[in-house]
C-alpha cells in the first residue's frame, strides 16, 4: 500500500485545513486507517483512526477535527478546525490497522505516508 498525503500549509489560529491522503497498490489494507502527527522534539500521537462506520479521536482534536474517507476513491481525509499553535506538527497518513485501531498506537499500523506539514501560527 503507497499512501501519499496532501493539504498541509501554514494557517493562522483558527482557521481551517483539510488534509487528504490518497492510497494505492493492495488496498484491501484501506478499510482501517489514520492520522498521526509528530511536532519536533516529541513522539508521533494518534490524531483520528476510521475503520468501517466507526471513528475513534484523541481527546486534544475531539469537536474540531473530522476524519473521513472515501472509499471509491481510495482517499483518506481529516478537516481540522479551530486550529492552535499547538497543532503544529508533521501529519502522517497510516493504513493495516491491528485489532487495538481505536487505541491510536503507531505500533498497530503497517503502513506509512510521507506526511504533511502543518503550521499554525497565533
Amino acid at each position: 500500500v503507497q499512501l501519499v498525503e496532501s493539504g498541509g500549509g501554514s494557517v493562522q489560529a483558527g482557521g481551517s485545513l483539510r488534509l487528504s491522503c490518497a492510497a494505492s497498490g493492495y488496498t484491501y489494507s484501506t478499510y482501517c486507517m489514520a492520522w498521526f502527527r509528530q511536532a519536533p522534539g516529541k513522539e508521533r500521537e494518534g490524531v483520528a483512526a476510521i475503520s468501517d462506520a466507526s471513528t475513534g479521536y484523541a481527546d486534544s482534536v475531539k469537536g474540531r477535527f473530522t476524519i473521513s474517507k472515501d472509499n471509491a476513491k481510495n482517499t483518506l481525509y481529516l478537516q481540522m478546525n479551530s486550529l492552535k499553535p499547538d497543532d503544529t506538527a508533521m501529519y502522517f497518513c497510516a493504513a493495516g490497522c491491528g485489532g487495538s485501531w481505536y487505541l491510536l498506537r503507531p505500533t498497530d499500523f503497517s503502513y506509512w505516508g510521507q506526511g504533511t506539514q502543518v503550521t499554525v501560527s497565533s
